[in-house]
């Protein structure tokens, strides 16, 4: 599927990734170099280790390529075949720093438009520094620039990704029909709530498992794999309780799924646990009352971040209180997930979606930086 590219021209991107621990960068990378395809540009994602893309997008993407981080032999080779250019957009991902190689072939002819595009956060040093230049003082590429572009949630940052189709998918999407294709160990009833868990490891896991299988309403807990997987095995395993739960709580293991049905599994769940960057700003899409469970740093840097977070989308007090049991600021039991609670924050969610769907997405604004840089 092709998109309007309002007038555009289309370039040709090379986005460099480095995956650090928990496939998230990619993710994020990933979603990237798809919307920038589907908008008619040419787009090459090297990146180290692209094993999660065989279950995050097993069907690729016409128009975005995936090739292997390139070691200096790999470039020299490049650079000898004279068929080979550098894109005229080059986007360095999360301070993943530029292999000397690939910085001398930018130095040549025509230098591309160089992009360091950071994490995502809400504090105030996000609006300050967005956009700004940063002069390359050595090394291969020096007298370059390269250009921060920060995603936020103000019009004074770069936004958020969100592909132009993403409204109508939501539209069309059919709940029951995804929820029963899904291979579940059980059907899901149409009276249990459902709940998706997608996190690291919190130490309010036991407590959460408990109070559901103890609440009124019966309860699914659809769990992600990898850790969120082996985060409920030891939950159970601490707490005696049966792999599949117990009570009112019955757990269902997922499959590994696409990026596609990550957000179908979110659409789709009365209540989202989420984890890192690329997830959330999915969850925020979904509309759907959520948590996070912020990537914990040991300087405890992501506290500041968290409660930026919270106060940049106006989070409910309660809400709130839920965020710092669940990531580890605060001691003490964790706020009761009854179906009362989670239908209260709901209009706060759809709110926040609405909210942020009326700022321009984050490709739109790159694709504006960069005819404005070229």
């Amino acid at each position: 599927m092709k998109f309007d590219t309002h007038s555009s021209p289309s370039l040709r991107w090379d986005i460099f990734c480095r995956v650090i621990d928990n496939h998230g960068d990619l993710g994020v990378c990933w979603r990237l170099c798809v919307d920038l395809a589907q908008r008619g540009h040419t787009v090459r994602l090297w990146v180290d280790d692209a094993s999660a893309l065989v279950w995050m997008a097993p069907q690729g993407c016409t128009g975005a390529a995936v090739h292997v981080w390139p070691d200096t032999a790999a470039m020299q080779a490049l650079a000898q075949d004279g068929t080979f250019q550098i894109g005229d957009v080059v986007v360095e991902a999360f301070g993943c720093e530029l292999p000397e190689a690939v910085q001398a072939l930018m130095a040549k002819g025509t230098p591309p438009v160089w992009i360091n595009l950071e994490y995502l956060s809400a504090e105030g040093y996000v609006a300050r520094s967005h956009g700004l230049a940063s002069p390359v003082m050595s090394g291969p590429a020096r007298g370059m620039t390269k250009w921060f572009f920060f995603p936020g949630f103000t019009h004074e940052t770069g936004g958020l990704l969100r592909e132009p189709d993403l409204p109508a998918r939501q539209a069309a999407f059919q709940r029951q029909a995804w929820l029963s294709a899904l291979p579940l160990d059980k059907p899901i009833p149409a009276n249990e709530q459902l709940i998706s868990l997608f996190c690291y490891e919190p130490a309010a896991l036991p407590e959460l498992l408990t109070q559901l299988s103890q609440a009124d309403t019966p309860t699914r807990l659809l769990v992600a794999q990898g850790r969120p997987n082996a985060a409920v095995a030891a939950a159970t395993q601490a707490l005696h309780m049966p792999s599949s739960g117990t009570g009112q709580l019955h757990i269902s293991q997922l499959p590994y799924l696409s990026q596609t049905d990550f957000d179908h599994l979110l659409w789709a769940c009365d209540f989202n646990f989420v984890r890192g960057e690329d997830s959330l700003v999915r969850a925020l899409w979904a509309g759907r009352p959520f948590a996070w469970h912020i990537y914990p740093q040991d300087d405890l840097a992501h506290h500041d971040k968290l409660h930026a977070f919270e106060a940049a989308l106006d989070m409910p007090a309660d809400l709130i209180k839920f965020h710092a049991v669940w990531n580890g600021l605060e001691t003490g039991p964790i706020p009761a997930l009854t179906r009362t609670v989670i239908d209260d924050w709901r209009s706060w969610s759809h709110q926040t979606q609405q909210r942020l769907q009326a700022q321009t997405d984050l490709t739109s604004q790159l694709l504006s930086f960069v005819a404005q840089k070229r």
